[in-house]
């Protein structure tokens, strides 16, 4: 949300892009509630990277980010 943030979106929009692509839901908030077209590119890369976050199970992507789990 922060990162949405710093790049132009105000926090309502941020929050409701994020969440809506974390958790695969429908509609979102604020400019985002009916489309993401307005949103530009580098943006959507990452909101892209969060939705894969919440197929994968954000745990699981920390888990695979630790060394521990690459050293056995």
């Amino acid at each position: 949300m922060l990162l949405m943030m710093a790049r132009g979106m105000d926090q309502v929009t941020a929050f409701g892009a994020v969440a809506t692509c974390i958790n695969n839901l429908g509609p979102g908030l604020g400019d985002v509630a009916a489309n993401f077209s307005g949103v530009d590119d580098l943006s959507k890369g990452l909101l892209a990277l969060v939705m894969i976050m919440g197929r994968l199970e954000i745990f699981t992507i920390f888990v695979l980010l630790t060394p521990a789990f690459w050293r056995k």
